[in-house]
């Protein structure tokens, strides 16, 4: 029995020693973490899809004539060609058409250029002489036919002379005075010209250049030329067809690169112009270094095809210029529209 009791007595201590351990250990569970301070969050960067581009921009070029429907003659250049500012590119088959056109306006400006100076410069001085000649024997000719009319006057009353005889001396006297009047009028023509007479000439001269200056406008149209200097990327046309709408060719100028990057408009007050940035490209082990140089004006949907399914495919975005570094530029020169990734840092 006394043994019996002793046990009994010892468990009972047990339960109250392993009850009050739990008491303890749920007293420290239950008890509140001690606070731990946060490190303060820094600037975020901004990431983006982009695509390489010349920092010229790609320029489309096509038929100037617009809506004129004519075929492609000659092309004078091939992918890859540098051209310089001006370069002649393409001819279409009008040209030639118009060139004649502008060939007879030209002898037309010459035609009334020659006509004005002779207005100017009146007449020559071996011209001026043959004239006076010419009046001082029209005079002396109408000073002979006075004579003789007033001679057959006197003898029609006497009956010696002849009344129709008489008519014809005063008629041939009438007319060479007229005759001498006009040669006095031409010599003063050649001596000094009248001033309407020089401006009507200054005016058909005008009208010829500007017949002229439209021949020439209508024959650049039928020639396409390089706006700035470059290097031919594309030609969707060859000779003998005719320009579609996707246009004859597109150029651009490679000397420079860029990095177009749709940035997303609620990223855009983390962005500053000089910002540097990283250009991560497909298949390249290296990354090259980017600087944001131009942040556009308009806010559109987004152009860049995203493959993550759950990004929002209505996503309205910037276009962000970036200027590529030379090596990057000289990396990505052959690789226009290729889409990269850019990592903007603030």
């Amino acid at each position: 029995m006394r043994g019996r009791a002793t046990l009994l007595t010892g468990l009972a201590a047990l339960g109250l020693v392993a009850g009050g351990y739990a008491v303890w250990t749920r007293g420290e569970a239950t008890r509140p973490a001690p606070m731990v301070a946060a490190a303060p969050a820094g600037p975020v960067g901004v990431g983006a899809l982009g695509r390489v581009e010349p920092a010229s921009r790609i320029r489309t070029l096509t038929q100037p004539g617009g809506m004129a429907v004519t075929r492609l003659d000659r092309l004078l250049v091939e992918e890859g060609d540098r051209v310089t500012e001006g370069q002649l590119l393409a001819e279409f088959a009008d040209a030639a058409q118009k060139d004649a056109s502008v060939a007879q306006a030209e002898a037309a400006v010459a035609e009334q250029r020659a006509s004005l100076d002779r207005m100017r410069a009146a007449g020559r001085p071996s011209e001026v002489e043959a004239q006076r000649a010419r009046i001082a024997a029209l005079t002396a000719q109408e000073d002979l036919a006075l004579r003789e009319a007033e001679r057959s006057d006197r003898l029609v009353p006497t009956g010696a002379g002849a009344v129709a005889q008489a008519d014809r001396n005063r008629a041939a006297a009438v007319r060479l005075t007229a005759e001498r009047r006009q040669a006095e009028s031409d010599l003063d023509t050649l001596l000094s010209s009248r001033p309407e007479d020089i401006a009507l000439a200054e005016a058909r001269v005008a009208a010829a250049e500007a017949a002229l200056a439209k021949a020439r406008a209508d024959a650049e149209l039928s020639r396409v030329r390089a706006p700035f200097a470059g290097t031919v990327l594309r030609i969707m046309a060859r000779p003998g067809d005719q320009v579609g709408n996707e246009g004859l060719m597109e150029i651009g100028d490679l000397s420079k690169m860029d990095i177009v990057a749709d940035v997303y408009e609620t990223d855009l007050p983390r962005l500053r112009l000089g910002a540097p940035a990283e250009v991560v490209v497909p298949g390249e082990s290296r990354r090259f270094a980017a600087t944001v140089r131009e942040i556009g004006w308009t806010v559109r949907r987004q152009t860049q095809a995203n493959t993550d399914p759950v990004a929002a495919v209505d996503s309205r975005t910037v276009e962000v210029r970036l200027a590529l570094d030379e090596a990057g530029a000289e990396a990505l020169r052959r690789r226009s529209n290729m889409q990269v990734q850019v990592a903007i840092r603030p």
